[in-house]
């Protein structure tokens, strides 16, 4: 069995900067009958490890430490036995939403991780966190960006811990150089393309966000 994508959307508050927002949060399942990725592990641990059934999950992926992608992270861990990964530089976030339970392991750029004999490279993508990061999967035609690309532009930078001009060099540099093709699955709402984003960089450079 080829790796495959599944897609799941919880729903809960993003808090930052003293506010409080309703969301609603892609969570994504990388894996086959067997084995399995969870990346971004948004508010309902109970739906995730529902949509996981009795596969081995090889780890809980989180893309940045904000809490509306990682307030899940610790029970779907201890529910799966998996490790939970994040980049250090976002330590500070998740402390935030877990001040007594860090991560198990770093993630780091260039990284490789393997589920269902497929790899997924860990693209260190700053700018709406400081240690946000993407996953390229090459063989599956996709990127999992995170909050950091999104159909119609960069994530937000208005808040803490957060740059645009990084955002924007995160998104040229990285992310933007991947095939036209590849399918851009966000950490919000739909997917989109490299091919229908880049065109729009120097629009998004221009309005400021």
């Amino acid at each position: 069995m080829a790796a495959r994508i599944e897609h799941l959307v919880t729903s809960g508050e993003f808090t930052l900067d003293g506010g409080t927002w309703e969301v609603d949060n892609n969570v994504w399942l990388v894996g086959d009958d067997q084995e399995v990725l969870v990346v971004d592990p948004a508010h309902d641990a109970s739906a995730i490890t529902a949509a996981v059934g009795g596969r081995r999950v090889v780890a809980v992926v989180c893309t940045h430490g904000h809490n509306d992608h990682v307030n899940a992270a610790p029970e779907v861990a201890a529910r799966t036995r998996a490790p939970v990964l994040l980049h250090p530089e976002d330590a500070v976030l998740w402390q935030q939403t877990h001040p007594d339970r860090k991560p198990d392991a770093d993630l780091a750029d260039g990284q490789r991780l393997a589920v269902a004999g497929t790899e997924l490279t860990v693209l260190h993508t700053p700018g709406h966190s400081p240690g946000a990061v993407c996953l390229y999967a090459p063989a599956l035609g996709t990127v999992l960006s995170g909050d950091t690309l999104f159909a119609g532009g960069p994530g937000a930078t208005g808040r803490s811990f957060s740059d645009f001009p990084t955002i924007i060099d995160s998104i040229r540099d990285r992310l933007l150089v991947l095939p036209p093709e590849t399918v851009v699955r966000t950490g919000h709402g739909d997917s989109t393309t490299i091919a229908a984003e880049a065109p729009h960089l120097e629009e998004w450079i221009a309005r400021g966000h």
